[in-house]
């Protein structure tokens, strides 16, 4: 046979068998004799019985990628969703770190005003004590004349 005459057979059974796997009339117990007498070479049937479990194991192989592909998205989409509330989270601390900060100039402002007002009412305080002090000498010495 030639290797077109080979393939052509080989494509008709790979058909045939996907077509009995899916009717699920698939025939078991051939013999190498019954293959022989329908014209079948045994090499063919080893080629098809390992084209046969290629396909089986690639399904598989599918299944097994479809099911990581789906994982995988599901993944993403678990990551999206935290990667959303971070940068909600991310966004409402920014907000509160802008409004310390407002409020940390304001108290600075008030503080330096506190302290402004301190020093000059410690200067009034120093000033009225210095007062004071001259005008009880004052009183004494105009006691003492008297």
């Amino acid at each position: 046979m030639t290797n077109l005459c080979v393939n052509v057979q080989v494509r008709k059974y790979k058909a045939i068998a996907e077509q009995k796997q899916k009717n699920g009339t698939e025939e078991t117990g051939s013999t190498d004799e019954d293959d022989l007498q329908n014209g079948l070479d045994p090499h063919i049937l080893d080629l098809q019985r390992d084209a046969n479990r290629q396909i089986s194991d690639l399904k598989f192989k599918l299944v097994k990628s479809e099911q990581e592909v789906t994982a995988l998205e599901q993944n993403i989409i678990r990551l999206e969703g935290q990667v959303s509330r971070y940068k909600t989270s991310a966004e409402a601390a920014e907000k509160v770190e802008d409004e310390l900060k407002v409020e940390k100039r304001k108290l600075q402002r008030e503080l330096r005003s506190a302290l402004d007002r301190s020093d000059e009412l410690e200067a009034s305080n120093s000033h009225l004590t210095k007062r004071l002090e001259k005008m009880k000498a004052n009183r004494s010495a105009l006691l003492a004349q008297q």
